[in-house]
């Protein structure tokens, strides 16, 4: 290879991405996703389009979508707080398992009688597609909140159901160059080795890795690429050994990001970089891989596949899945059903069967790639729309607009987060002594315009301050509570109700003062047990109960525990 030829794949490569990123901004505004976007880009770039570039390379496709998924599952795993697990840990993996698989079987069903294909290929089509994206959804919601036991449902599910759908293809893409056609109880054997070795490897690969970046001394730029090249590592090692590379880099990923780790901000940093960077790679050369042409003879078929999997197949296997969940009322599991996004996953596990050499690999590839682009743009475009409508949001958390790890000692968890204070702010007005600030919280510095203050407890607050506060991740909700904006009927009161009740208030003087039947209830009983209690599950901000004409709204938690109660009247008594 030239230095002619060098330059021209650096240029093309640098403009791909460049385009990409620039275009990307019009995702939000027309309500396409953002991997749509970068597959676009991609198509365009590609023989069909204007740039008419040949890339038909499935070896290196399949070398860049891995390397590409193990960075993407690593930061994913970091990012994934395991106070998560206490509402949404069983429904997920059950959703993540059994889900998957139902959801596999009924669209391989379908998939082998409208391409007249066996059974055992049209189940190889089912198990490729049958895992979900989650991140282009909270892309398109654009910062607005879901409640938790939905929101933590659909993280947990899109980190741990990949393993399941690779599984599946890789062990149908087996028996069906073997020549089998049935099942035998090795596969259960080879399931189980494959989540016991990812699971444990891991663990123990994490604790490892961790251990070594708290312990060793280096620049601070390199505990990053000493992070993400243990992962790549802990990825590469569990597929070699028979495990499942995918949950062993998410596990990974899952304790470094729930444990005191060393330049925990620089490293989490890099890897937002790194994971952008390989959705936009990964999508590129997925997108170039494509011939378009080549999905018009099967878009009618692949068309009502898609409508199969979207409508019955997703739906009843969520149904199933969350069957022994009581927490999860209609609208949510209908929401959960709609939003099985196909994304990035169904594509790479299309490659495999090109990789293997299968008879009608081509044909797999495309109906998987046709249902990933009807996905993204029938589900991903109606997204924030469905969530409305299943009344699944919540007011989002207000955060602040900038935050910056200090490196007190080597494993601090001790930040800096910097509020922009606007005129509708709460505490525009107040003297820096009064504020409730949490405990063991500082402000360290005043910025009014470009000067520096040196504030005292008598300094005013006012509207353009930015308030540099010293704190840890936890103290945000409080820190957000007091900077956050003026409550205004119409926004925030009107979705957790009329007034607000502090969850210690008693039945008893509730019910006098408003003139409800308790009923059975106990009058000494506080009204944040007896909602915790008519929920039948872990209450979680959003959730609601009627009860005596009235709709009791769970409108602000600590922890695992109710504080305050939103309160609608209904009806007149």
């Amino acid at each position: 290879m030239d230095a002619g030829t060098i330059n021209n794949l650096f240029l093309i490569g640098a403009l791909l991405v460049a385009t990409s990123i620039m275009v990307s901004s019009l995702s939000t505004r027309i309500g396409i996703p953002i991997l749509v976007i970068f597959l676009a880009v991609g198509m365009l770039a590609g023989v069909d389009g204007i740039g008419g570039i040949v890339f038909n390379d499935y070896s290196l496709a399949y070398l860049v979508s891995n390397l590409a998924l193990a960075v993407i599952l690593l930061d994913g795993g970091m990012r994934t707080r395991t106070a998560t697990f206490r509402v949404a840990l069983w429904p997920a993996l059950s959703l993540a398992t059994v889900g998957v698989v139902i959801t596999a079987g009924l669209t391989g069903i379908a998939a082998a009688w409208l391409f007249n294909l066996s059974l055992i290929e049209g189940l190889l089509i089912g198990a490729i597609v049958g895992s979900t994206d989650a991140a282009v959804v909270f892309n398109l919601l654009n910062g607005k909140g879901l409640n938790e036991r939905v929101g933590s449902t659909l993280e947990i599910e899109s980190g741990s159901n990949d393993p399941m759908a690779m599984f599946l293809t890789v062990s149908l893409i087996a028996m069906i160059a073997a020549g089998q056609t049935s099942f035998s109880w090795g596969i259960l054997i080879s399931l189980v080795q494959q989540f016991g070795i990812g699971v444990m490897l891991g663990l123990s690969g994490g604790w490892l890795l961790l251990q070594l970046i708290n312990r060793l001394t280096v620049a601070d730029g390199l505990y990053p690429l000493l992070a993400v090249s243990g992962g790549i590592m802990i990825y590469a090692l569990s597929g070699a050994i028979g495990g499942s590379g995918i949950l062993a880099v998410y596990v990974c990923g899952l304790l470094l990001g729930n444990s005191p780790i060393r330049n925990r901000h620089g490293i989490l940093h890099m890897f937002d970089g790194l994971a952008w960077l390989s959705q936009i790679g990964m999508f590129l050369v997925l997108g170039l891989l494509l011939t378009p042409s080549n999905l018009l003879p099967i878009a009618i078929p692949a068309l009502m596949l898609s409508l199969w999997m979207i409508l019955f197949a997703r739906p009843l296997s969520v149904f199933i899945g969350l069957l022994p969940f009581k927490g999860f009322n209609l609208r949510e599991r209908t929401f959960i059903s709609w939003i099985g996004l196909r994304g990035a996953v169904p594509v790479i596990l299309a490659v495999f069967p090109l990789m293997a050499g299968l008879e009608n690999a081509q044909l797999f590839f495309n109906v998987a790639f046709f249902i990933v682009l009807v996905s993204l743009l029938l589900q991903g475009t109606t997204l924030g729309w469905a969530a409305k409508k299943a009344r699944v949001e919540v007011p989002p958390t207000p955060s602040p607009i900038s935050r910056a790890g200090l490196a007190i000692h080597p494993t601090s968890q001790w930040e800096l987060f910097t509020y922009k204070l606007g005129a509708e702010k709460w505490c525009i007005g107040a003297p820096l002594r009064d504020l409730n600030m949490p405990d063991n919280t500082r402000i360290a510095a005043l910025f009014r315009g470009r000067e520096l203050l040196h504030p005292s407890g008598s300094t005013k607050l006012e509207a353009g301050d930015r308030l540099c506060v010293i704190g840890h991740e936890d103290d945000l909700p409080a820190l957000s509570k007091l900077f956050s904006q003026e409550p205004k009927r119409g926004n925030d009161l009107r979705f957790f109700g009329d007034f607000l009740l502090e969850s210690n208030a008693e039945l008893g003087a509730i019910a006098q003062l408003y003139n409800l039947s308790l009923g059975e209830a106990s009058p000494a009983q506080n009204i944040g047990q007896f909602i915790a209690q008519m929920l039948d599950s872990e209450p979680v901000v959003g959730d609601q109960v009627h009860w005596n004409g009235m709709v009791w709204t769970v409108a602000e938690m600590t922890g695992n525990k109710i504080r305050k109660i939103g309160v609608r009247i209904t009806d007149k008594r």
